[in-house]
């Protein structure tokens, strides 16, 4: 797989230069799929720029999402036509937009997609992510056929989880890219 083709899909508000994702673009010559706006995401502006760069993919990519990149990714697929194009996605630290606190913030990302997602998937929780609790996430799990990875206490997976370039996801990344 071409590195160009592995997609990164941050969450609200973006990642930082010392998040995870980050670190991997920067080390593995992946690339962001750059939304316009990250402070107030309106989902289906979300899809469409997917959509977008997935049909100028050369090759089925595999899609890599934190938080509200996980919800991003469902929202795609139950709208798509073009799914074959995802061969498979590492879905990490899903975000929760239907709780209380979050929907004034993230109105259009409720109702939340549960469909099985039609390419393999992983999804990796946190038992203390404050943004989803480990029941909700693992239930997206179920819902999606995605097989769960339990990370223990490590909060919202994302820079302030003290990861650095978190080679045990990165791992997980490699298995998907060799379905």
């Amino acid at each position: 797989m071409k590195p160009h083709n592995v997609l990164v899909l941050p969450g609200w508000q973006n990642s930082g230069p010392d998040h995870w994702q980050s670190r991997w673009e920067a080390s593995h010559g992946y690339h962001r799929v750059d939304q316009h706006d990250w402070m107030r995401p309106k989902r289906g502006d979300w899809i469409a720029r997917l959509e977008e760069v997935l049909l100028g993919c050369d090759e089925p990519a595999v899609l890599v999402a934190h938080s509200l990149g996980c919800l991003h990714v469902a929202a795609w697929a139950s709208h798509s036509r073009n799914t074959a194009r995802v061969k498979a996605a590492l879905l990490v630290a899903p975000g929760d937009a239907e709780r209380e606190d979050m929907r004034p913030q993230l109105p259009t990302w409720s109702t939340i997609a549960l469909q099985r997602l039609p390419f393999p998937s992983v999804l990796v929780g946190s038992r203390n992510d404050p943004y989803c609790s480990f029941e909700r996430a693992q239930a997206f799990a179920s819902a999606w056929g995605s097989r769960f990875v339990d990370l223990g206490n490590v909060g919202h997976i994302n820079a302030d989880a003290g990861l650095g370039d978190w080679p045990a996801g990165h791992a997980l990344l490699t298995e998907l890219l060799h379905f």
